[in-house]
C-alpha cells in the first residue's frame, strides 16, 4: 500500500490541529450567533407598529397561497419586494405561525454575516498588508519563519474579534431580533461584499476566484428582492469606489464574470418584477419605484428628516461600545497614501475594502433626504472588521511602532470613559422613560426591577477592569472586556428590559385579541379607533377597519350593516364616541 505523502494523513498532527480549529471555529461562530439573534427570540410579542404589518403580510401570503402580491389588512403592500414574506411565510409552512418564525429570517441574516465575516477575516484579515506578503512568501505549514507565523496569529485574532464585533452592537441585535427587512437586507448585502472580496482576493485561482463572483451577484439578487433597487446600487457603488481608489477597475472588468453573473442576476430578480407588474400594473411602478424608492432619496418621507449630521449620532449610539475606537481603526489604514496601497497585494487590502464599504453607505445615506437609523444597519458589518483588525494589530503588533501611537492611546481612554458614561446612563435611565403613553408606568417598574441596577453593575465593572488593563500596560485585551460587559449587558438588562416593555405595551392588545377571538360572533365587524395599531390583525387574523379620530367614526360606519360590532379604544376615545349606554356591551378593560 502506498500513500501520498503530499497530502497529510487523517491523523498527522497537523490534520487534527486543523480539525480542533474548525470545531472552536464553528462552536464560536454559534456561540456569538445564538447570543446576539437567537437567545429569547420569541420570549416577546410582536412591536407595534412596523413589525405586524410584515408579519400579517406573509401570513396571508401563507394562508391565500398568492405568493406574487403582498397584502396587509385586505390592502396591498407594495413597501418592500416579497423575500422577506417568502422567507416568513416558508418558516410558517415549516414550524407554525409565531413570533420566532416571524423574527427567524432576521435572525438567520445576523449569523450569515457572523459566519461569512468569520471566514472572510480567517482567510484574508491580515492586520497589515505586510503580513499577507509574508503568509504567501514564508515557510511551510508546521514550521514558518516567524513573520510568517505572525500573520497566521493575525488571522486568527481578526476572525475572533471581528466577527463578535459584527455581531455585538445594539444597532445589528435589535433589527437581527425584528421580524423586518432591513436586517435580511444588510444579511445580503454584507454576505454580497464577502463573497466580492473572497472572489477579489484569489486571482492565481481562477475557478475559485469565479465560483465566489458568481455567488456574489446571487447574494446581491436577493438583496434586490428584499428591498428593491438599493440592494444593487449600494454594493455596487462600494465595489465602484474601492476599484477606482486602487486604479483596478478596467483589469477586474475583465475577472468579474459581468455577462454571466448579469444573467444570473436578472434570472433570478426580474421574474416576480414582471409577475406584480403584470398583476398591479402602473399602480406598483408609482408607489414601489416612485414612492418607496425614488422620493425616500430625494425628498422627506412620513415625516423623517433629520440633521446632516444625523448618522454620526447613530452610529456612536448604534455601535456601542466600540465606536470609541473606530476612528483610530480608520486612521491606522492611512487611506490618504494612495500609492502604498497600490503596491499591496489584494490579499493584504480587506481593511481597505471595509473602510470603502463604510464610508461609501455612509457618505450615500447622510445625502438622502428622507433618513431613519436603519438606513445605516448594512455599514456595521465594515465597522465591525476595521475594529477587528486593528485589535489583531495590537496583538501581533508591527516591531517598527509596537506601541501605536497616540491614536491607539486616546481611543482606549475613550473606550474606558464610555464605560463610566454608561453606567451613570443606565442608572439613571429610569429618569428618562415616560415618553410613550402606552406604557406611562414603564420607569417605576424598571427602578423595581432592579434592571438597570445590573447594568450599572457591569460597565462600572468595565471600567474597572479597563483601567487595570491599562496600568499593567495590556490594553490590547480591552477587546474582551467590551466582549464580555456587552454580552452581560444583552442576557442581564437589555432582554430583561424588552420583556418589561413588552408585558406592558404589547401584552394588553394580546389580551384584547385573545378575548375577540372568545366572544366574535360570526364575521361580526372589528373596528379600532385611534392610533393604529397592526398586531390586532394578526392576533386576531381578521380584518380591522381602523378609524383615526373618535369623530370620523360615523363617517366609517355610514355603510355598515351588520347588527353589531367589535369596537377597540382607549376609555376617552371610546367616550368621545357618545353612544346610547344602552348599545354598548364593555367586553375588555385592560390597564393601558
Amino acid at each position: 500500500m502506498t500513500v501520498d505523502s503530499s497530502q497529510p494523513s487523517s491523523t498527522s498532527p497537523l490534520t487534527s490541529l486543523r480539525q480542533r480549529e474548525a470545531l472552536w471555529s464553528v462552536l464560536w461562530v454559534v456561540g456569538i450567533s445564538a447570543i446576539a439573534f437567537f437567545w429569547g427570540l420569541a420570549s416577546t410579542g410582536l412591536v407595534d407598529e412596523t413589525e405586524p404589518l410584515f408579519a400579517e403580510a406573509a401570513r396571508q401570503m401563507y394562508e391565500t397561497g398568492d405568493w406574487i402580491t403582498p397584502y396587509f389588512n385586505e390592502v396591498t403592500r407594495f413597501d418592500k419586494p416579497p423575500l422577506v414574506y417568502w422567507l416568513m411565510a416558508i418558516g410558517f409552512h415549516l414550524f407554525g405561525v409565531s413570533e420566532w418564525t416571524v423574527r427567524l429570517p432576521s435572525a438567520l441574516s445576523g449569523a450569515a454575516l457572523v459566519g461569512m465575516g468569520f471566514y472572510t477575516l480567517r482567510r484574508f484579515g491580515f492586520a497589515r498588508p505586510a503580513l499577507a506578503t509574508a503568509y504567501a512568501e514564508g515557510g511551510t505549514a508546521d514550521q514558518p519563519p516567524r513573520l510568517a507565523r505572525l500573520s497566521q496569529r493575525s488571522l486568527g485574532w481578526s476572525a475572533a474579534i471581528g466577527s463578535a464585533i459584527v455581531a455585538l452592537h445594539p444597532e445589528t441585535i435589535v433589527w437581527g431580533r425584528i421580524g423586518v427587512s432591513d436586517m435580511l437586507l444588510s444579511g445580503c448585502i454584507g454576505t454580497t461584499l464577502f463573497a466580492f472580496f473572497l472572489a477579489y482576493a484569489q486571482p492565481d485561482f481562477p475557478q475559485r476566484q469565479r465560483n465566489w463572483y458568481l455567488t456574489a451577484y446571487g447574494l446581491m439578487a436577493l438583496a434586490v428582492l428584499a428591498k428593491g433597487p438599493v440592494g444593487l446600487v449600494i454594493p455596487g457603488l462600494i465595489v465602484l469606489v474601492f476599484l477606482i481608489y486602487l486604479g483596478e477597475w478596467r483589469i477586474l472588468w475583465q475577472e468579474m464574470q459581468i455577462v454571466k453573473g448579469g444573467l444570473l442576476f436578472l434570472l433570478l430578480t426580474v421574474p416576480w418584477y414582471v409577475a406584480v407588474i403584470a398583476a398591479n400594473g402602473q399602480a406598483y411602478i408609482d408607489s414601489f419605484f416612485g414612492y418607496h424608492n425614488f422620493e425616500r432619496f430625494t425628498s422627506v418621507v412620513n415625516n423623517h428628516a433629520a440633521p446632516w449630521f444625523f448618522y454620526f449620532l447613530v452610529v456612536a449610539v448604534g455601535f456601542l461600545p466600540w465606536s470609541p475606537l473606530l476612528p483610530w481603526a480608520m486612521a491606522r489604514l492611512r487611506p490618504w497614501q494612495r500609492r502604498y496601497w497600490q503596491q499591496q497585494p489584494r490579499q493584504g487590502r480587506l481593511g481597505l475594502f471595509a473602510l470603502a464599504w463604510f464610508l461609501t453607505i455612509f457618505v450615500f445615506f447622510t445625502v438622502a433626504v428622507t433618513k431613519l437609523p436603519s438606513y445605516v444597519l448594512p455599514l456595521m458589518p465594515a465597522a465591525g472588521l476595521l475594529v477587528g483588525l486593528a485589535f489583531s494589530d495590537r496583538h501581533c503588533p508591527d516591531p517598527a511602532s509596537p506601541q501605536g501611537g497616540w491614536g491607539w492611546t486616546l481611543s482606549a481612554a475613550a473606550n474606558i470613559g464610555f464605560f463610566i458614561v454608561l453606567a451613570i446612563a443606565a442608572l439613571y435611565s429610569p429618569n428618562w422613560m415616560g415618553d410613550d403613553p402606552a406604557m406611562p408606568d414603564l420607569p417605576e417598574q424598571v427602578r423595581a426591577s432592579g434592571i438597570m441596577v445590573w447594568a450599572g453593575v457591569i460597565w462600572g465593572g468595565a471600567a474597572i477592569v479597563g483601567v487595570g488593563l491599562w496600568i499593567t500596560r495590556q490594553l490590547r485585551w480591552l477587546w474582551a472586556v467590551n466582549l464580555v460587559a456587552f454580552t452581560g449587558f444583552i442576557l442581564f438588562s437589555i432582554l430583561p428590559a424588552y420583556q418589561l416593555a413588552d408585558e406592558v405595551r404589547q401584552a394588553p392588545l394580546r389580551d384584547i385579541a385573545a378575548e375577540i377571538l372568545t366572544v366574535r360572533q360570526g364575521n361580526e365587524p372589528l373596528y379600532m379607533v385611534g392610533f393604529m395599531k397592526p398586531s390586532l390583525v394578526f392576533y386576531t387574523q381578521t380584518t380591522v377597519t381602523y378609524v383615526q379620530k373618535p369623530e370620523q367614526f360615523p363617517e366609517a360606519m355610514a355603510t355598515e350593516t351588520a347588527p353589531s360590532l367589535l369596537l377597540v379604544g382607549t376609555p376617552g376615545e371610546l367616550d368621545a364616541l357618545d353612544w346610547p349606554e344602552a348599545d354598548l356591551s364593555p367586553l375588555l378593560t385592560t390597564p393601558t
